[in-house]
Parts: structure tokens; C-alpha cells; sequence
């Protein structure tokens, strides 16, 4: 994955925690801890978005398209 340089700026107490994390060797950079901690939020993010998104489903018409058709695909799947 190729990497791109940007300029950030932090709430002073934000950045000595950063750095403490850092000398602590929790991580090995700031970049690394901020990449992990942005990279966890958008997966937050995105994760809430499809909970979202699943609520507006009606669970009755999607159940009914889940079976529509499944008693023929059983007669032809091969017993186990």
C-alpha cells in the first residue's frame, strides 16, 4: 500500500499522549498510532453505516426473498 504525507495539527494534551504512547513503545511512530486510530475509527464508521442501512430492511419481505426458489435448489443439492 503507498503512503502520502500530510500535515496535521493536534490539541497540545492530544499530542503529548501521542508521544508518551510512542516512548512507551506502544507504537513505533506517531504516524503508525495515528494510521491504526484513524484506520479503527472509519472501520467504526462504516460498520455503523451498514447497521444503519440493514434497520430500514423490512425483515418479512427480505425473509420472503431469502426462500423464493430455495425448495428447488434442495431437490437438486446432493445429500452429505
Amino acid at each position: 500500500m503507498t503512503r502520502a504525507k500530510i500535515a496535521i495539527t493536534l490539541d497540545q494534551k492530544l499530542l503529548m499522549t501521542l508521544d508518551s504512547l510512542v516512548q512507551n513503545h506502544l507504537f513505533s511512530s506517531r504516524s503508525a498510532a495515528i494510521n491504526e486510530a484513524l484506520s479503527e475509527k472509519l472501520e467504526k464508521i462504516q460498520k455503523s453505516r451498514l447497521e444503519k442501512e440493514c434497520l430500514k430492511l423490512e425483515k418479512t419481505e427480505e425473509q420472503t426473498l431469502a426462500d423464493f426458489g430455495i425448495a428447488e435448489d434442495l431437490e437438486s443439492w446432493p445429500p452429505y
